[in-house]
């Protein structure tokens, strides 16, 4: 809660001119606090050197290049050095990394990084439910093993030491148990800093993610749903308030954008982050913000009229977001003593040596994991499509989609099916899986290694069993065309169907030309289909199957239940590309 202001919206630079009125005589005085933030850091231990992950353009054009884990372990030093009271904390997306070192290993690396920065709590973003509610709890916050320790899980860190899991909570206020409306972790968090002669003054932070995150692609969850930013940040607001809290933070992983001035401006803001906070309430002093990848520093009005620091540290390590807070004898935050700004993670200083064993460790480890054989091919899976749109990789995706769908009970599925060149968005089917190798060390024809197969199929998604009619299955069929595009699917093993593409747009399948193990579709029908999330949902630009019913999640996603499929069958066979046959004349 702040001291009110005269004078309604002022931008912090004007105000962190004026002067802080001195405490009563006998009242402690003033107490400062240093908030830092990273957001989106997706696993990124390494430097990167391409624009989008490890670069940032200053407002003269000047390219810094910036980004590394141990980067941001020296620069967090000396940003902390002298501060009393210094809380570092995450907007979330910590993990569901996307380096394959940190992929491969479930984001432990992320996590053994995180203890070592010394980070106090972090909000569940989006991609913190990637696998479950129970994941996160569980194995990431608690380290609990499953499956063979460091085979599936518990990996030995850079210490030699298994897998204990976060030195540092997660929490989230806006996402429950679709059973029984609860929070699947305590909505906000109370952190004490000290004053004078030892007093603590708490410091209360509202932590929230975005609204669709159970319906989200990599992070579906049918057994979670959310509840809206504003109403939920309100209600928790007042709770702090009435709990003697009077200094709030909220902690979002939900953006916008404003970057049209560099990454510590403000221009042209908007975003579903920068609604909430011209919305939210004027207890709330601070807004920290993540989720759309953007570097931003804004001043906004709150209901009252009061002005606010709302930012966003960009992603991948690029950013460190600090807004320093003075608290009053009474713990209210005097808003024209704040203070913002967005650091960049530059390399022009010494890396953290801990930090960087660390990643380097991870970086190691992987290399010898993307080196270690699966499975062998008889000849090669690419991607190239035949007149029919069929195609080798196509089909292998298609057959491991329903091979993992049928790995348990409720995932059995009747068909499967993949986008190999999808309308808009992302494709699973990445790369070729070549008989004849390369010419580097350990290369050998018709070895298919881990590395290999991390690559050619998937990008983190989960693979649902849902149950669709005939129809949508015909729709989804005729959806293959749209205006000059054809964009095919690949389907199972058990599945054939012919069109004929010389008929009119939406009339090209005849639904009694579509067989599924061996027998006619039937529109009127109901089948349980073995999809990605990414697919259904319609962010690959098909339709049809909007208004899907009785979504199960399988186990394992894509990168996974190939990895799994291989070990399961150990040669593989480039099937007849017969699925899909010319219509009948």
């Amino acid at each position: 809660m702040s001291r009110r202001l005269a004078g309604g919206a002022l931008t912090l630079a004007a105000l962190t001119a004026g002067t802080v009125p001195a405490a009563h005589a006998g009242q402690p005085g003033p107490v400062d606090v240093q908030l830092l933030s990273i957001t989106d850091f997706h696993g990124y231990l390494q430097p990167s050197n391409d624009a989008a992950n490890g670069q940032v353009k200053l407002p003269d054009g000047t390219v810094l290049k910036v980004g590394g884990a141990a980067y941001n372990a020296a620069h967090l030093k000396r940003l902390r050095e002298g501060k009393r009271n210094s809380i570092l904390f995450s907007v979330g997306d910590n993990f569901s990394g996307w380096p394959f070192e940190v992929d491969a290993f479930r984001d432990e690396p992320t996590i053994e990084v995180l203890n070592e920065l010394g980070v106090r709590f972090s909000t569940v973003g989006n991609h913190e439910l990637d696998v479950s509610a129970g994941f996160l709890k569980d194995h990431m916050m608690k380290g609990r093993c499953f499956g063979e320790v460091d085979v599936d899980s518990c990996f030995t860190d850079s210490a030699g030491h298994r897998f204990r899991g976060a030195d540092f909570p997660f929490y989230i206020g806006n996402i429950v148990s679709a059973k029984t409306g609860r929070p699947i972790l305590k909505p906000y968090n109370i952190e004490w800093v000290r004053g004078d002669g030892g007093r603590r003054i708490p410091v209360g932070f509202i932590d929230l993610t975005v609204p669709d995150t159970p319906t989200g692609s990599t992070s579906y969850q049918p057994d979670l749903r959310s509840l809206p930013l504003l109403e939920t940040a309100n209600r928790y607001a007042a709770e702090l308030k009435r709990r003697g809290v009077k200094a709030i933070v909220a902690n979002v992983h939900d953006g916008g954008s404003a970057d049209g001035a560099g990454f510590d401006g403000c221009k042209d803001p908007h975003g579903p982050v920068i609604d909430f906070a011209k919305q939210a309430s004027p207890d709330i002093d601070a807004i920290f913000t993540g989720h759309w990848h953007a570097g931003f520093n804004c001043t906004i009005a709150d209901p009252a009229g009061d002005p606010r620091p709302v930012i966003e540290g960009l992603n991948h390590g690029r950013l460190i977001s600090e807004i320093d807070l003075r608290l009053d004898a009474r713990g209210e935050v005097v808003r024209s003593a704040t203070r913002a700004v967005n650091h960049p993670v530059t390399r022009d200083i010494a890396p953290d040596p801990a930090v960087q064993k660390i990643a380097d460790y991870w970086t190691a480890r992987g290399n010898a994991l993307a080196a270690r054989p699966l499975a062998r091919q008889t000849g090669d899976f690419t991607r190239t499509q035949n007149a029919r749109g069929e195609s080798t990789m196509g089909d292998l995706a298609a057959d491991v989609q329903y091979w993992a769908a049928g790995t348990s009970r409720k995932g059995r599925a009747d068909l499967a099916l993949v986008a190999t060149k999808p309308v808009t968005g992302s494709n699973a089917v990445a790369r070729d899986l070549p008989y004849a190798k390369g010419t580097g060390a350990g290369d050998a024809d018709g070895r298919v290694t881990f590395g290999e197969a991390w690559s050619a199929y998937g990008y983190g998604n989960p693979i649902l069993t849902v149950t669709v009619t005939g129809e949508q299955i015909h729709q989804a069929l005729e959806q293959q065309w749209q205006g000059a595009k054809f964009a095919p699917f690949a389907v199972s093993g058990n599945v054939r169907y012919s069109y004929d593409a010389s008929r009119p747009a939406g009339d090209r399948v005849d639904p009694a030309d579509v067989t599924i193990n061996g027998r006619p579709l039937d529109p009127a029908g109901k089948y349980r289909l073995a999809a990605l999330a990414y697919t259904l949902i319609g962010a690959d630009g098909y339709t049809a199957f909007t208004g899907f019913t009785g979504a199960y999640r399988n186990d394992l996603p894509d990168h996974e239940a190939f990895v799994a499929y291989l070990k399961a069958h150990p040669e593989i066979a480039p099937a007849p590309l017969d699925r899909v046959a010319p219509a009948a004349s």
